[in-house]
């Protein structure tokens, strides 16, 4: 169990919670030696999970902008406290909200709902919804999302699809043959 330092409530992060991107921290300030490793540490230390970071010098400002997962238990308000407790000068902070990808629980005109797990990989999508071609299927609804666990990068896929009953064993039965020599968990639930 890690101890936050910096975090006002002293939260408690495990390293294990399941994380979704849903913050986007945007600073500008003066630069100084050691300004990247003071934000970057902070953000570690409330237990967040840098996305898509930028960094530049622009006329003398630092900008620094990321796309963070914040652990369930630490609010966008608690991170920007602790952004704030830094010794930055001229500094602006934002801290936002962004919305995360919904849980795709249904699907109107779906007929199954198929989810692929599994390490990342390039093209992970593609290669599963050429599928969905092969037997004149259509996607109603998509979501993926990924999470760390152990050593590893986990994604998720949640297709929403619509099969003709005439091609849903044949087409089920090829995206699991692909799913295994992808190495992924492959389900699914007939709606």
């Amino acid at each position: 169990m890690l101890k936050l330092r910096h975090c006002p409530s002293d939260l408690e992060y495990d390293g294990d919670s399941q994380m979704n991107a849903n913050a986007r921290i945007t600073i500008s300030c003066n630069d100084r030696v050691g300004l990247v490793s003071d934000i970057s540490g902070r953000i570690f230390d409330i237990g967040a999970n840098l996305g898509p970071t930028y960094f530049a010098l622009e006329d003398g400002t630092a900008k620094f902008e990321t796309s963070c997962e914040l652990p369930d238990g630490c609010p966008v308000s608690e991170c920007a406290t602790a952004l704030n407790a830094l010794s930055l000068e001229n500094a602006d902070i934002k801290v936002e909200e962004i919305a995360a990808i919904p849980a795709l629980t249904t699907a109107p005109g779906a007929t199954h709902m198929i989810e692929c797990s599994g390490i990342d990989q390039p093209g992970l999508i593609a290669r599963l919804s050429e599928i969905f071609i092969e037997y004149n299927a259509n996607i109603v609804r998509l979501a993926a999302s990924s999470t760390d666990e152990k050593d590893a990068r986990i994604y998720t896929t949640r297709f929403a699809v619509a099969i003709a009953p005439e091609r849903a064993s044949n087409c089920l039965a090829t995206l699991a043959n692909t799913a295994g020599s992808m190495r992924l968990v492959f389900k699914f639930d007939e709606l």
